[in-house]
């Protein structure tokens, strides 16, 4: 199956792109947002070819991340939207862009975002986040908390980035991400390719999960999958991503900050934590569980059209 999408998320695409079909990925001579190609920190296979839109003209189906990238669609080709963010605004009365439409489906990546949206009568699915396994594996052997995310400046509450300093109080914080410039209080590592960064975030004592309202990211999962305890707000899909046996997960902040003097001081609490998280997200987050997932809807969405 030859299927058009755009770069758009690049963690995320990547193990969309492990499958059996071809990609095609627009690329431009200016390889911005409506042209970035093939992934340089990310690895790909070879069946991912990057190729102007105008000369994509065998596209069995759609990949459609944006509301803006519909119009680029040839003609005729059918379309899966796939949402991966929590709604804005007036939630949970938001409404979603594709709302009402009867010419595509929308996939959640979580059944909390399919919930929060309001989908107005286009049909929807939940295609869980799948990832491809990290090869390092948790040592804890740094006495840090590891934190990764996006502009956490720019979007403070959101990321949390406010409670950072409770936090540092225990222990010093090592920040992960794109966009981390100006932040304070913090030691920053930023733009790290992605292997590089999950050796780093591996060897630090414990995960801090402080994201306010988000969809499930996949660092998380990562983060699981390499066996390390987990600390963070019960808000969103977490609560579901982690169970108690996994890590601590609390609305109440003073009690997350006892747990992480807890992990740092206990080898055995930090160790069995970490054991079971990865045991969970390797059984829920495999990357073999959503290509099939994807392999179905794809399926049915191309039969559907002929």
């Amino acid at each position: 199956m030859n299927i058009l999408l755009w770069h758009v998320h690049g963690s995320w695409t990547t193990s969309f792109v492990q499958g059996k079909h071809r990609y095609l990925i627009p690329v431009n001579d200016a390889r911005d947002e409506w042209g970035r190609g093939r992934a340089r920190t990310f690895d790909w296979p070879a069946t991912v070819e990057e190729l102007p839109l105008g000369e994509i003209r065998d596209a069995d189906v759609a990949i459609v991340q944006r509301p803006e990238e519909l119009e680029r669609v040839p003609k005729g080709v059918p379309v899966i939207y796939v949402e991966h963010n929590t709604p804005k605004g007036d939630v949970p009365s938001t409404r979603h862009p594709m709302a009402g439409r009867d010419d595509l489906v929308i996939a959640h990546v979580t059944d909390f975002n399919e919930l929060m949206w309001d989908n107005g009568g286009t049909r929807t699915t939940v295609i869980e986040h799948g990832i491809v396994e990290p090869k390092a594996r948790w040592t804890g052997e740094i006495g840090h908390l590891a934190v990764v995310t996006n502009e956490p400046v720019r979007r403070r509450r959101v990321t949390g980035t406010d409670l950072f300093p409770r936090f540092a109080q225990v222990a010093p914080l090592d920040v992960f991400g794109m966009g981390v410039e100006g932040l304070t209080g913090a030691n920053v590592f930023e733009d790290l390719p992605q292997h590089r960064m999950h050796t780093e975030v591996a060897r630090r004592r414990a995960y801090l999960h402080l994201c306010r309202w988000t969809s499930l990211g996949l660092s998380l999962i990562e983060a699981m999958q390499m066996g390390m305890p987990v600390i963070g707000l019960a808000t969103t899909e977490a609560v579901v991503a982690v169970p108690p046996d996994a890590g601590v997960l609390d609305t109440r902040v003073s009690t997350l900050v006892e747990a992480a003097h807890w992990l740092l001081t206990d080898d055995a609490a930090a160790q069995s934590l970490g054991a079971r998280a990865r045991q969970v997200a390797l059984a829920r987050y495999g990357l073999d569980r959503f290509l099939a997932d994807w392999d179905r809807l794809l399926e049915e969405e191309t039969c559907a059209s002929r």
